[in-house]
């Protein structure tokens, strides 16, 4: 079993930056993979990004590629999601989550964190 845990959301004008944090309590496995996803109300649920626990390898979704930068650090179960030039359309509740490599769903998900972006 994994518990995630959030931090790092708050409120940036655009242009800024944001440092959000994914604690991870509970053996993390080698072959896990790490996401972040962001929600607004009305709208489902937005792939992020996501990055391989063993080899760091990452994948973004366009509109955050060459402004968002994921990653971990092993020793500490911890995933990061380096958030640089926010536009208000960033805007949304993010969430961390994890899953198996391979596997079609995530299956621990964070509590989420709120991200307000203003212009």
């Amino acid at each position: 079993q994994v518990q995630l845990v959030e931090s790092g959301g708050g409120l940036v004008q655009a242009g800024g930056s944001l440092r959000l944090s994914c604690a991870a309590s509970g053996r993390v496995f080698s072959n896990y993979v790490m996401g972040w996803f962001r929600q607004t109300p009305g709208k489902e649920r937005e792939f992020v990004a996501h990055i391989r626990w063993n080899s760091g390898r990452t994948y973004y979704v366009d509109s955050v590629k060459g402004r968002f930068t994921i990653s971990r650090d092993n020793a500490k179960n911890t995933g990061y999601l380096q958030m640089n030039s926010l536009k208000p359309e960033d805007t949304a509740v993010y969430y961390c989550a994890f899953r198996v490599a391979g596997a079609a769903e995530y299956g621990y998900w964070g509590q989420g964190t709120q991200v307000t972006v203003s212009s």
